[in-house]
């Protein structure tokens, strides 16, 4: 008998199988940082996908008995997650961004900016009064900054941008999914190049900015997604150089660039020490959120 065997014929219900996957977790010493940071969430919404329950369904559900299928599909889905070290996220097709569901898969980076953050207040301070009609995404991804900017801002047309042909493909089905197409649209660019003559009065983005040494040392569920939606030269700023000296140019007269570059920000910060950043203090925790807006970004572009 294997040792797949062994487990669907001994473990019976929910709670047997929940307490599996955790020791399975804790033995494989998996990491967490895709949407749950600790074993108990990440098992739970494993187990309960496993058997097309609600995530957030009853714990009294936990001594429910399985079906032999059902048994085999968690122990599948333990195996991706603990032997083969995809996360979560990939293995059930769905991420959650600010409270939102989301079409995921290998093609695009699983949702998990500290923009979020932002979007949910609004970006204020830092818009001010500034009336928001459009926006845009830039790097996009599975589109989900984008799409949760279009709830905050009722009433905005939002563009999603990428490179990527097959993100593309994903953002398109979210924007399908959360049924605004009639506002949201993808955009195939290279940043900026598709967009003559486009002006924007938010443009938010989440770009590669992973540095080399950081790109190396990453555990491995980081090496299942796209490595060019992480890896951007060995400082991690060759995009968002290319982000800085083209903004100016697609916001409107008082419109707010914001941009992610995580880890990255040391190099940012020494690489253009005058440039008038405004570094976000980031209250449920995230670094390397920084917002400028059109005016001080237009008055010091000799020094990009």
């Amino acid at each position: 008998m294997s040792s797949d065997q062994a487990v669907t014929s001994t473990l019976v219900t929910l709670r047997d199988y929940l307490r599996w996957t955790l020791s399975e977790m804790n033995r494989h010493e998996v990491y967490f940082g895709h949407g749950h940071d600790e074993a108990w969430n990440e098992a739970l919404q494993l187990v309960f996908n496993a058997v097309d329950l609600p995530w957030d369904s009853s714990l009294e559900l936990l001594d429910s008995r399985l079906l032999p299928a059902e048994r085999a599909k968690i122990v599948e889905y333990v195996a991706q997650r603990c032997q083969q070290r995809r996360p979560l996220p990939y293995i059930t097709g769905e991420a959650w961004f600010m409270g939102l569901p989301f079409n995921v898969d290998d093609r695009v980076l699983i949702p998990r900016s500290p923009i979020a953050q932002l979007i949910e207040q609004e970006f204020q301070p830092w818009l001010g009064d500034v009336d928001v009609e459009r926006v845009l995404d830039l790097c996009t991804g599975s589109g989900c900054i984008g799409i949760a900017c279009a709830y905050a801002f009722e009433h905005a047309e939002v563009d999603l941008v990428d490179l990527s042909d097959d993100a593309l493909a994903v953002a398109n089905t979210n924007i399908a999914r959360h049924e605004l197409e009639d506002r949201v649209r993808a955009i195939h660019s290279d940043l900026f190049n598709a967009l003559d003559g486009e002006v924007y009065d938010l443009i938010v983005t989440n770009p590669p900015y992973v540095d080399a040494a950081d790109l190396a040392s990453m555990p491995n569920e980081y090496h299942h997604e796209p490595e060019m939606a992480l890896g951007s030269g060995h400082d991690g700023l060759d995009i968002t150089r290319r982000i800085l000296k083209e903004a100016g140019r697609h916001l409107s007269e008082q419109g707010l660039l914001v941009v992610e570059v995580g880890n990255s920000e040391v190099h940012l910060m020494e690489a253009y020490p005058e440039l008038p950043l405004i570094w976000v203090e980031l209250e449920e925790g995230g670094n390397g959120v920084f917002v400028i807006d059109a005016p001080s970004l237009r008055a010091h572009q000799d020094l990009i």
